[in-house]
């Protein structure tokens, strides 16, 4: 990322199967918003797109987070794999990926089928069930899909226990 550096180098992930492993396998992305200076969070399920690098979420037409994103489309973003607290090491074992994205919202049936597919075979144990039974032309329609096309990505991870004494 231009401009930006990382201070430690030895928990910076650089390739590319790494760097969106958490993107595929976290159970939500946290996005940081922002509108006149005042800032917002919002924590949303998704599905990755690897092949156009694209995270889809679905949400309400209207509401606080899709007014923010009208007026300013541009996100920071991340998706955690939370490896939790070691007991007695006073160490964390997490993979996170953080992005910067723009924020477009899907209009057309073949592109909201798409996206829910690709967020129901991500998220379900399932997929097939429920997109047979849920992804039908009269649920399509009805259903608020966003679509953030990443731009920059960076990723960072702590996979072992590091004691210093």
């Amino acid at each position: 990322m231009p401009g930006i550096h990382m201070r430690r180098k030895d928990k910076e992930v650089t390739d590319h199967a790494e760097l969106v492993k958490p993107l595929k396998e976290a159970d939500y992305v946290t996005l940081a918003l922002c509108r006149d200076n005042v800032t917002y969070i919002a924590t949303l399920s998704h599905g990755y797109d690897e092949a156009n690098n694209r995270i889809y979420f679905h949400c309400a037409r209207e509401g606080k987070k899709v007014d923010i994103l009208r007026d300013n489309p541009v996100v920071w973003g991340q998706a955690l794999i939370d490896g939790g607290y070691q007991q007695g090491s006073c160490d964390h074992l997490y993979h996170t990926t953080q992005f910067k994205g723009v924020v477009s919202f899907v209009e057309d049936y073949e592109g909201k089928r798409r996206a829910l597919e690709i967020m129901v075979r991500q998220l379900d144990d399932d997929p097939g069930d429920i997109i047979e039974r849920q992804v039908k032309p009269g649920s399509v329609s009805k259903v608020h899909v966003g679509r953030i096309d990443i731009v920059e990505m960076t990723g960072k991870k702590a996979e072992k226990i590091i004691v210093s004494l």
